[in-house]
């Protein structure tokens, strides 16, 4: 295991990563579709300038972000409008062809329809608010999305109709593809703006990774939105590490902890959650996990410009956590 980014690529952010120890990154996009800088050549010359601060880039993200559908940066994939939708999916199996012939062995995406969902942040620790969600407190008649109504046969009919076109092309390219789940799950039978989130639950998450079953087909295995699922996440979160893990289907992790659990929850720093992250981490451990462990949301600080300092607590966290159970580069 190592300790990975998805902070900004520019130079003197990659310089700063450097200096914490980090030597793996998850890019930042790369455009919204397929263009210039998608090219081979572009994402060659985006590798090798990450290399020159002794950075490996092990990963970067396909145009289907965690973004609600009205802001999606390809939303007809999700929406079945074809002819667009077949044009925008060879679209995404060209891009994972120029990853692999520039040395990218991985992607990440998201299959949402209605992105991030969060009520009021509350207060945390000292002056920190933490981002939080709790269904009850929610909106109770949020409006539909620009979908309308989706149901998990619909939902599932869209996911398959992907992963059966693009599976196969990052398979035989070489290319893990690395789907990030729902945040957060809602509860079934009543979904989140008329959506079911059927990739907001481990029994989800477990038929996902089933549907066109390939090495290559896998999860950015977000540990505190999985945490968020679950009504005991203390204990359960290390069942579902081992289900992912020991099938080989965790490509990515998203090393966070909250507070709470399914539907009331909230995120907090590293050290002061509900989930014992040394013993997570000697779980990913057990299981061969050699990927990436990242940080990826923070609480908010007043005065701390984009983050900067919860997410050098939170590195300095990950290698601590690293060299205690033995996997410190």
């Amino acid at each position: 295991m190592c300790i990975g980014t998805q902070h900004a690529d520019d130079d003197e952010t990659l310089a700063v990563m450097a200096s914490f120890g980090v030597k793996n990154i998850c890019s930042t996009n790369i455009s919204r579709t397929l263009d210039e800088k998608w090219s081979v050549d572009s994402l060659k010359r985006l590798r090798e300038r990450v290399e020159k601060h002794g950075i490996s880039l092990d990963m970067v993200p396909i145009p289907l972000p965690s973004s609600p559908i009205e802001r999606a940066e390809m939303p007809d994939i999700m929406l079945a409008n074809s002819p667009q939708r077949e044009k925008n999916i060879d679209q995404i199996c060209q891009m994972l062809r120029n990853c692999a012939q520039a040395g990218i062995p991985a992607v990440k995406y998201n299959m949402t329809f209605i992105g991030v969902v969060r009520t009021e942040a509350t207060k945390g620790r000292g002056a920190a608010m933490y981002s939080t969600f709790d269904y009850a407190k929610g909106k109770q008649d949020p409006p539909l999305t620009l979908a309308g109504k989706i149901t998990p046969d619909l939902y599932w009919e869209r996911i398959t109709y992907f992963l059966d076109r693009v599976v196969p092309v990052a398979a035989e390219n070489k290319v893990r593809i690395a789907c990030h789940p729902q945040d957060p799950g809602m509860p079934p039978g009543k979904g989140w703006r008329g959506v079911e989130t059927v990739l907001g639950s481990f029994d989800g998450m477990k038929k996902f990774i089933s549907i066109k079953e390939n090495p290559y087909h896998g999860l950015n295995f977000c540990q505190g939105t999985v945490s968020e699922m679950l009504e005991n996440p203390k204990e359960q979160i290390h069942d579902v590490i081992r289900y992912f893990g020991s099938r080989k289907k965790i490509f990515n992790v998203h090393f966070r902890n909250i507070e709470g659990k399914f539907l009331n929850f909230r995120e907090t720093f590293p050290d002061n959650g509900d989930v014992d992250m040394f013993r997570a981490a000697r779980t990913y451990k057990e299981v061969g996990y050699d990927g990436m462990l990242m940080p990826d949301h923070v609480p908010r600080i007043p005065g701390d410009t984009g983050g900067r300092q919860a997410f050098a607590f939170a590195f300095g966290y990950i290698q601590a956590v690293l060299q205690s159970i033995g996997m410190h580069a």
